[in-house]
């Protein structure tokens, strides 16, 4: 089975999340994100340049979770795709477009924090994995070798 690629950005939470509820009871996380970019000079340094601005939407249970969990300024890793759309200002069509998040979490390089490993509650139905089965035990998993910075 090949790998099913999708769309990723990085950046930072510009402003405060909203959790709202739409008519037909789906959970919509909003936030505008931020996302910095550099040039690399020909003396290989690196220029920053001015960030742009998107927005971010995540939908459902991811939504409920990350507007718990995310905060303006926070840095972060998301999966999905963009969504473009058109809507009417002032009598003409706008085009626009988000970017709507499967996934999400924060960014490793630029964020401290504690994991929690203990069981989740799990939804009617539907078993969570059990964790202390061989399949989850990172030591029994297959490594695959990574070069080092070193040997590149």
């Amino acid at each position: 089975m090949s790998i099913d690629p999708q769309q990723s950005i990085s950046g930072f939470i510009a402003t405060q999340p909203r959790l709202t509820v739409g008519e037909n009871g789906v959970s919509r996380f909003h936030a505008r994100v931020g996302i910095e970019h550099a040039r690399q000079e020909s003396d290989g340094s690196f220029t920053q340049l001015d960030p742009t601005f998107h927005d971010l939407a995540i939908f459902r249970k991811t939504a409920e979770e990350a507007a718990a969990r995310f905060r303006k300024g926070d840095r972060f890793i998301a999966s999905g795709r963009v969504h473009e759309y058109t809507y009417s200002k002032d009598g003409q069509e706008v085009t626009a477009e988000e970017f709507i998040a499967s996934r999400i979490g924060h960014d490793l390089a630029r964020t401290r924090y504690d994991v929690d490993r203990s069981t989740r509650r799990t939804d009617a139905g539907h078993d969570a994995p059990d964790l202390k089965s061989p399949a989850h035990d990172p030591v029994a998993r297959p490594q695959a070798s990574v070069p080092s910075r070193a040997s590149l």
